[in-house]
């Protein structure tokens, strides 16, 4: 008998069925599935609306489920929904859906346990990289159509929410009273579209104009003719713009007169109300003294001056950048004149910027390495028609177009690796951003993309600029655009959108594709006479035509 049962258990022991010797089945993660694919380490382009399954060898204790199997954005945990299917598998779906352009982590951790309390054997991470939501937000219509829908909306931001008393244009859609010299100019030229294409009529713009005008003349303090960068829209007082800026503002002013001298030119009938614009924009042109800007002789032109503090600031206006306008209409004064020496010394550095080099194939004859952001190649050229224009330093379409071809092909190269950059997604150039406002460009590129450097650039780059319009408008719509055209600026890497405007962004939208569309601003401004004797006197030619 005792042998017997000694055998007995001998046998029980070999079969493993003994109550001590029972071996422990593992618990393990079997696949994981994003969408339509499986047990990748990293998923790509998944779909926006893909659920998430995982499948383990075992039924799954669901609270442990939901304690230790996350999914991460930039590492902050997304609130998911979990469900279990047939007791071994889990659905996990983000709350709000996937981000678009965007990378998660999913982390499954070794505390999930099955409903024996067996705990996971190993776990497991994995990345998953969404797709473009390439859905059409909007019916499509025609290229012109569209070119013509991004001007009337973007223009509503000057004519809508101009400043009721004075015209001007806020500087921001946060800015209240504070309204922008530089950027009402941008408004001006604009009016002068929206009339030309029937958004308003002609005596609308006369009277909005006038208005401006008359605000400038009548409550604003000029400083030895120049206006500050900022004004209070309701009083006309000077708003301090940064430490020792509460006076004169060269550029801004600048941007200014470039715009109201081709509404001069734009108004040219013989009626008592078009001779008084043409009058009131002739005075206050005439009265700006280019030459106190020289800081007593200087052979360069200084940005800034105050009651205050005169030139402490003491920031020379040097190339290459956006104040060509302002040495342009410096030399075309007809009453203070700068002379050539002070545009080739002061701004030309006596060829100091002159670059030469190449990138991504493409010669830049100006300005910093790749060129900078793409504002240096519109703000001057809303009036400035670089057709055929040279001087001993630059042949100027080449400058503008490679300019923006560079900054183009940084786009498609994206060697940071930002989220959605590429051929119909591009365009670096001063803006807001996720980090604050920046002068974005390929040497400060921080993953922000804004509307305004693409369709601003139209003339250069036509093809390019409208596979940037089809993207910003048809494929980001519902998130790009909205009451005042396409807002600032995004970052899809930060799933950042902008929930604003500035007036310096959306006036060339409206001004360059029209110089694009019919070249009217370039017609108007560089028939000013005085301008043509200007740019002469600089040493410029200019050639052919639009």
């Amino acid at each position: 008998m005792r042998v017997f049962c000694s055998i007995v258990c001998l046998l029980l022991v070999a079969c493993g069925k003994g109550e001590d010797a029972k071996e422990t089945v593992p618990f393990e993660l079997k696949s994981i599935t994003v969408g339509t694919q499986q047990n990748q380490k990293v998923f790509s382009s998944v779909a926006l609306d893909a659920r998430i399954i995982l499948e383990f060898t075992d039924a799954i204790d669901e609270t442990s489920a939901r304690g230790n199997i996350l999914l991460k954005h930039h590492e902050t945990s997304v609130g998911c929904t979990y469900e279990l299917l047939q007791g071994n598998r889990v659905s996990l779906t983000p709350m709000n859906g996937f981000r678009m352009l965007s990378s998660y982590k999913l982390v499954v951790n070794p505390g999930v346990k099955s409903t024996a309390g067996v705990l996971l054997s190993a776990g497991r991470v994995c990345m998953i990289e969404t797709r473009m939501d390439d859905t059409d937000k909007f019916e499509r219509i025609s290229d012109e159509e569209l070119l013509t829908l991004v001007q009337k909306q973007t223009f509503r931001y000057f004519w809508d929410f101009g400043h009721e008393y004075s015209g001007m244009a806020r500087e921001r859609t946060t800015s209240g009273n504070v309204v922008t010299t530089g950027g009402t100019g941008f408004g001006v030229m604009a009016m002068l579209v929206a009339a030309e294409r029937g958004f308003i009529t002609r005596q609308q713009a006369l009277e909005r104009i006038q208005k401006i005008v008359a605000f400038l003349d009548k409550e604003c303090t000029a400083y030895h003719g120049a206006y500050a960068h900022w004004l209070n829209g309701a009083t006309g007082k000077t708003v301090r713009f940064s430490e020792k800026d509460n006076g004169a503002d060269l550029v801004e002013t600048s941007l200014l007169f470039q715009g109201l001298l081709t509404a001069r030119a734009y108004f040219k009938g013989n009626t008592e109300a078009e001779n008084k614009l043409r009058v009131d924009i002739t005075r206050l042109w005439e009265a700006i003294d280019w030459t106190w800007f020289r800081k007593g002789g200087e052979d360069v032109l200084y940005w800034h001056w105050s009651p205050d503090y005169g030139f402490e600031k003491n920031l020379a206006i040097r190339g290459w950048n956006e104040c060509l306008i302002t040495y342009v209409l410096a030399a075309s004064s007809p009453t203070y004149a700068i002379d050539k020496a002070v545009y080739e010394t002061g701004w030309a550095k006596n060829g100091g910027i002159k670059n030469g080099k190449s990138y991504y194939g493409v010669s830049l004859p100006l300005g910093v390495d790749k060129g900078g952001p793409l504002f240096f190649s519109q703000y001057s050229f809303l009036g400035i028609d670089p057709h055929g224009l040279k001087d001993r330093y630059a042949d100027y379409w080449e400058q503008n177009r490679n300019h923006t071809l560079i900054n183009y092909g940084y786009c498609k190269e994206n060697p940071k690796g930002y989220a959605g950059y590429g051929s119909s997604c591009w365009g670096l150039t001063a803006s807001d951003g996720d980090a604050g406002y920046s002068a974005h460009s390929p040497n400060n590129d921080k993953g922000v993309i804004a509307p305004t450097a693409a369709l601003s650039a139209f003339p250069y780059t036509p093809q390019e600029s409208m596979a940037a319009l089809h993207f910003f408008y048809y494929k980001m719509g519902d998130k790009l655009w909205k009451d005042y055209g396409f807002i600032d600026a995004f970052n899809l890497t930060a799933g950042w959108y902008d929930t604003q405007y500035i007036a310096i962004d959306q006036g060339p939208i409206i001004c360059m594709i029209e110089n694009y569309r019919t070249g009217m601003l370039w017609n108007l401004f560089m028939s000013v006479p005085e301008i043509q004797q200007g740019l002469e006197k600089l040493g410029f030619q200019k050639t052919g035509s639009i």
